[in-house]
């Protein structure tokens, strides 16, 4: 059997990783190949196109980068046209990923979407358009269900990894020693995304609130994404003249024995609140984008733990609302009522469903895969 992925982003590839890692353990024989980056290339994939190398974020970005990227389409679809998948599994990335899939249908390839759209929060017309391409669906969310069972989808939720993958190694006092952390020693994080515009738009804001934090007695560390350039984020730092340390590995270690965050909206978000890591969310994009994303987007939250309670409970920033004086003042509220907001992001999470969900979506892939 013969299974291709595409995924086009870090979370994709983390998610792409998990699948993969499950499919070969129920079936060792099954090939897996398709766009993805290095995590899913060590789960076993045979990586064609590394998204690394496409990797842009915004409509003008987008703009800007439109030969490469349908070049990336023609290919992949000439791949798929080659190669003849029993599947081809789209891993969120909707944009490309549902251009790539109206191509391979004509195939006679199955389609099978994993982390659907965003029809609940935008363009709700899209469930209906998608439910004609592809043959089934999987959600990671509950609240993804309705819109898309409403447009005779076929869709299910079967629990969210990250449930699985997110968890320490150390202990809370191994971490500490590890991080050279004391025990009387607070701890915030500064999680600017992997996107180069994220490290340009806000990392210089959460510097400024490291900065006004700074007159506590607080240590401030930043994990680095692996896909980011480490020499600007030092740059940028030096600039301010505050004491951050940069980390690459154990990151879920190091949320666990961290106070609060300041973290760029996305699935890091989720990872945290797993880690009852309070963070306040920011969202900021170029002008332009953010125009066009306000005309479209119809939600109240914009951070999952938010979303998944149905109301805020921990704080989000939007736009000309990230500032180094908000996010310092919002971080300081959170560490006064850290507790509550704990004991909320832990009912948020128990929304995600039970132990075991990559290993229950590979074993429904393979079998929308065998039933070609």
């Amino acid at each position: 059997m013969k299974i291709m992925m595409s995924a086009g982003e870090t979370s994709g590839d983390i998610h792409g990783a998990s699948l993969a890692h499950e499919i070969k353990k129920i079936s060792p024989s099954t090939e897996i190949f398709g766009m993805g980056g290095d995590k899913m290339a060590a789960a076993g994939v045979r990586i064609v196109k590394n998204y690394k190398d496409y990797n842009v974020m915004g409509v003008v970005e987008v703009i800007k980068n439109l030969r490469k990227i349908f070049q990336l389409l023609e290919d992949l679809t000439e791949i798929a046209r080659a190669e003849k998948p029993d599947l081809l599994v789209l891993i969120d990335y909707p944009d490309f990923n549902w251009r790539l899939a109206k191509r391979v249908k004509k195939f006679g390839i199955k389609i099978l979407s994993y982390i659907p759209p965003s029809a609940w929060a935008w363009r709700k017309g899209r469930a209906a358009d998608c439910a004609k391409i592809a043959d089934e669906f999987i959600a990671i969310f509950p609240f993804e269900l309705p819109v898309y069972q409403k447009a005779g989808a076929k869709i299910s939720f079967l629990g969210n990894p990250l449930v699985d993958t997110v968890k320490s190694n150390f202990s809370v006092e191994e971490a500490r020693k590890y991080f050279g952390v004391k025990n009387s020693e607070h701890v915030i994080l500064l999680i600017p995304g992997s996107r180069k515009q994220e490290i340009k738009l806000i990392l210089p804001e959460m510097l400024k609130a490291a900065k006004i934090l700074s007159k506590i007695n607080l240590r401030f560390f930043l994990p680095v994404a692996d896909n980011v350039d480490e020499s600007e984020i030092s740059r940028q730092i030096s600039s301010v003249g505050v004491e951050i340390t940069l980390t690459k590995n154990y990151r879920y270690d190091l949320m666990s024995i961290a106070d609060a965050a300041m973290a760029t909206s996305g699935t890091v978000i989720l990872e945290a609140a797993l880690m009852n890591l309070p963070c306040v969310v920011l969202y900021k994009m170029a002008r332009l984008n953010y125009f066009i994303g306000k005309m479209l987007v119809d939600i109240e939250n914009f951070s999952l733990p938010n979303i998944l309670m149905g109301k805020k409970i921990q704080p989000e920033l939007l736009q000309d609302e990230v500032t180094g004086e908000k996010i310092a003042e919002e971080i300081l509220k959170i560490c006064s009522n850290r507790e509550k907001v704990v004991a909320d992001l832990k009912l948020a999470c128990a929304k995600l469903g039970e132990h075991g969900a990559a290993e229950r979506i590979a074993k429904k892939i393979l079998q929308v895969a065998e039933n070609n």
